[in-house]
């Protein structure tokens, strides 16, 4: 399903040249469970936007479902993101003052979906993070474990087949963080590759394959 070839990424910040990533080569098949570790500054940060097409790459190729997107133009990637990837971020990135049921809402206006139809599947979406007796609460009504699930019910109401999940548990309490966890199992479990991105050892080996970042590089690849 992805495929890098010779990633490399060069920032020049204030006259000095930075690579966070340099010569990634990395093969992601459909409905692994894969963790991404390392440290602040190892690079997880920037090939996770890389892989979420929310940046591009220096050099090298990218392939998603053998398909080369490096100079795709900014719209197309829009495009790609809104149907093939689901993100999940640390800070949840959820409106106050909507309700669960309208933050999942969100995407799916935004792609034209019907609002009887988006209002189905955002449904579909919280009974499947167990919310669908919170949908009508608003965020500061609820833990941060619930935020975080209404905001996976929001990376999976278009169905994407994958799931990038950036800090998902930075947030959360030791029982919140095994929720989320178990929620993200069972989404691979339900055919959808995750990614998962991290700086605990310990949630990343959740996941069936750990891959460790070290100054940009790839320093081990792991299958459990």
């Amino acid at each position: 399903m992805i495929k890098l070839k010779n990633i490399t990424k060069i920032y020049n910040s204030s006259g000095h040249i930075v690579t966070p990533l340099n010569d990634i080569n990395l093969n992601i098949g459909k409905n692994e469970f894969v963790s991404i570790v390392g440290t602040s500054g190892s690079g997880k940060t920037t090939l996770m936007n890389i892989l979420g097409t929310l940046d591009t790459a220096s050099y090298g190729d990218y392939y998603l479902n053998d398909i080369h997107i490096n100079k795709f133009p900014k719209k197309d990637l829009a495009t790609i993101r809104n149907e093939q990837i689901g993100f999940i971020f640390q800070g949840f990135n959820l409106l106050p003052k909507l309700s669960a049921l309208e933050n999942v809402e969100l995407p799916l206006i935004f792609s034209g979906v019907a609002k009887d139809r988006r209002k189905v599947l955002a449904e579909i979406a919280l009974e499947k993070v167990g919310l669908s007796h919170r949908m009508y609460h608003t965020p500061p009504e609820m833990s941060g474990g619930q935020q975080q699930r209404v905001a996976i019910a929001r990376a999976i109401s278009m169905s994407p087949p994958i799931i990038l999940a950036d800090e998902p548990t930075g947030n959360l309490d030791p029982q919140s963080s095994a929720e989320i966890l178990e929620i993200l199992t069972n989404l691979n479990l339900d055919g959808r590759l995750i990614i998962l991105i991290t700086h605990d050892i310990k949630v990343s080996q959740k996941a069936k394959r750990i891959i460790s970042l070290e100054n940009g590089i790839i320093s081990s690849d792991i299958k459990s």
